[in-house]
């Protein structure tokens, strides 16, 4: 019965991975094998021509993406620590009614909040432009940072704080120094989820960022799409390069995803 069940998961997985690999595939083939019929399973005559299109033309969009993806990573754990530690430590009047509110604030359409975006940075003068699409992204993220942190700030044992007020800390020394370390797995999860956010988002791009000079990489790879675009191995040689970020972070940051906030804060 193990046996079959491996086979199931091999089976399912291979399913799920086959875009992934279809993916790759494409990114090889040359334009003339492109409409074969069948096609091939394997880029038998492949060519590098779409990595050299990515080379020469899409490099300032990657670019661009990592900036507005630390850009939301910086300015939403700026906002999302200070507020989460505030919530589970402080226990501010009107907390829980704050913590309902960042509830629903997730359930708002992206392009609702595009659209509402759309108006203030056109009043303010920072439509089409980097610091804006970093704001808005981080809208995104957090929300979900400050609930993700309250809950693990509130693991915290209050022995560590009351130590650390008998040793003269105040509240924002405690929070530096002692909230903050412990909370090292919860702080890389939200910022990994932030990243991937800013990193593969399209809504803010496409709407607050269009006409800028400096685009993120999933407008890179919109500007391939046409009704007499013939382009695929380069659009697929972007998307492949544009996912390899994103999995190294992944693969890097699982560990500290999965990991328990407050393992090893105390000993029995």
């Amino acid at each position: 019965m193990r046996h079959v069940k491996t086979v199931i998961g091999l089976v399912l997985t291979a399913v799920m991975l086959f875009p992934v690999y279809w993916m790759i595939n494409v990114s090889f083939t040359r334009d003339i094998a492109m409409r074969k019929s069948p096609p091939d399973l394997f880029p038998l005559h492949g060519t590098l021509d779409g990595y050299r299109a990515v080379l020469d033309q899409q490099f300032p969009y990657l670019g661009t993406s990592l900036v507005v993806g630390l850009g939301t990573v910086t300015l939403t754990l700026l906002l999302a620590a200070p507020a989460a530690y505030s919530l589970a430590k402080l226990r501010p009047r009107g907390g829980g009614a704050l913590s309902f509110v960042l509830l629903i604030a997730q359930m708002i359409p992206g392009i609702i909040m595009a659209m509402g975006f759309y108006a203030i940075f056109l009043s303010t003068g920072v439509l089409n432009t980097v610091p804006g699409l970093i704001v808005a992204d981080s809208t995104l993220a957090v929300p979900f940072a400050v609930l993700i942190l309250t809950t693990f700030m509130s693991g915290i044992p209050e022995e560590l704080l009351q130590a650390a007020r008998v040793d003269g800390a105040g509240v924002l020394r405690a929070f530096v120094s002692i909230v903050l370390p412990v909370s090292r797995n919860s702080i890389i999860t939200v910022s990994l989820f932030a990243f991937l956010w800013a990193w593969s988002d399209f809504v803010f791009a496409s709407t607050l960022d269009q006409g800028g000079d400096h685009q993120p990489i999933t407008l890179g790879i919109y500007h391939y799409i046409g009704n007499n675009n013939q382009e695929w191995n380069a659009l697929m040689a972007t998307a492949v390069v544009a996912s390899v970020p994103a999995t190294i972070l992944l693969v890097i940051a699982q560990r500290y995803v999965a990991a328990g906030v407050t393992a090893g804060a105390v000993k029995d």
